[in-house]
């Protein structure tokens, strides 16, 4: 694992809040740090962020992203596929351990996706949260591998329990720095149903591992 600082409840009757799921990401405690440095993962350009001359400086306003397309109502996500990069993968609700941090997916597991339980389901409104290891301590490549690659205007698909599929379009792949981590950026509230899709990245050390994270944005585009 990454080095990094626990983020505890202040009373047992804690909620946890997005806040809390954005420190535990920006510290490393959720994403491991793994051993394929050597073949360092695909990182996204510039000409993906939300800033580039093709995107808008801040997140897509509904007018900006055309039709409307009318949110689900919360459902726990089953799948999540990314077919640019061959992800097709099963998806595990993501809890808070006994002081208050985000707990990863389990190591042993690389192809699991996680999901933050507490917060937005995916189709839902608001801001949906998931995250998968980029690859693993022992070596071979985690389900996000190969997520700086993906590109505006790809899909991401994710099968519901309530038999929909809620189909997403990628808005912007950005690349931040785990000590400037833009918490309100990425984990801020929307009115409409958007999606992070998140892992590690950057360079890499021995001693700090992944020194950033990839972050994906993408917005609801069609439901099936």
């Amino acid at each position: 694992m990454a080095p990094g600082h626990q983020t505890r409840a202040s009373s047992p009757s804690y909620v946890p809040s997005v806040k809390l799921v954005a420190w535990t990401l920006l510290t490393g405690a959720l994403l491991v740090s793994g051993a394929l440095h050597e073949a360092r993962p695909p990182q996204p350009s510039t000409d993906q962020a939300l800033s580039s001359p093709a995107a808008p400086a801040v997140a897509p306003t509904a007018a900006a992203a055309g039709p409307a397309v009318e949110p689900l109502r919360p459902a726990p996500p089953l799948r999540l596929r990314i077919p640019v990069i061959g992800v097709d993968a099963p998806m595990s609700s993501l809890d808070l351990d006994a002081s208050g941090a985000l707990l990863p997916p389990p190591a042993d597991n690389p192809r699991l996706v996680g999901w933050y339980g507490g917060g937005t389901s995916p189709g839902s409104v608001g801001t949906a949260v998931t995250t998968g290891h980029v690859d693993l301590p022992t070596g071979g490549p985690g389900v996000f591998y190969g997520l700086g690659s993906v590109a505006k205007g790809n899909t991401i698909e994710i099968d519901r329990a309530d038999g929909r599929t809620a189909v997403f379009t990628v808005d912007a792949v950005e690349v931040y720095d785990k000590e400037r981590f833009p918490d309100d950026k990425v984990y801020g509230g929307s009115d409409r149903a958007e999606l992070r899709v998140i892992t590690c990245g950057g360079g890499y050390t021995k001693s700090t591992g992944y020194r950033s994270n990839v972050v994906v944005y993408a917005s609801l585009a069609a439901v099936r």
